[in-house]
């Protein structure tokens, strides 16, 4: 059990059943009543984000979250299969729970799949790939004095915004945080 007044930035808890991670924290002592701690908490599982105060010696449980990094190997419908590289286990995960994550997988890269009480529920892909661009409009020269961007598809699907000097075929390094071009490899 973890008490409100110990929350800090990225700590994960328990709250009714469902999984937060603490965005924000912050102690409020007023001149007049109980100190209490105003928090921003984000549900790992759908995304939302919601306010909720706690006073300070409130106790939550501490969720404990297993990352592991797995292979991704393919996809088969709705459903996308993962490997631990240690034990050989495949995993199979639905389209929900990797959404986010295959706008840069593709087959045999590396991704950390997050687990709580031995149930995945997120999958995160690398902090940088390098992926092919497949489709884009042909950059001209002189078109870098501008400094313009283009949209480009790359084979995983994802769009991103490109300088204009990208062309097709090109591989290019992709910061997954963001969804934002770094460089050409």
């Amino acid at each position: 059990m973890l008490s409100a007044g110990d929350f800090r930035k990225g700590v994960t808890i328990d709250i009714d059943g469902q999984i937060f991670t603490v965005v924000d924290f912050q102690h409020v002592k007023p001149g007049k009543g109980a100190a209490f701690v105003r928090t921003r908490l984000k549900n790992i599982v759908t995304g939302a984000v919601v306010e909720r105060t706690f006073n300070p010696t409130e106790k939550v449980e501490e969720a404990i979250i297993e990352r592991k990094d797995m292979q991704y190997l393919y996809n088969d419908g709705n459903l996308y299969y993962f490997m631990d590289t240690e034990t050989y286990e495949q995993i199979p995960l639905n389209h929900s729970k990797v959404e986010e994550a295959m706008k840069f997988l593709k087959e045999n890269m590396k991704a950390t799949i997050k687990f709580y009480k031995g149930e995945a529920f997120s999958v995160e892909p690398p902090t940088f790939v390098e992926l092919e661009v497949i489709e884009t409009d042909p950059g001209f020269k002189g078109d870098t004095a501008t400094g313009g961007s283009k949209p480009a598809k790359v084979e995983t699907g994802a769009v991103i915004q490109v300088p204009l000097f990208v062309n097709i075929g090109d591989i290019i390094k992709i910061d997954t945080r963001t969804s934002e071009y770094l460089e050409r490899v």
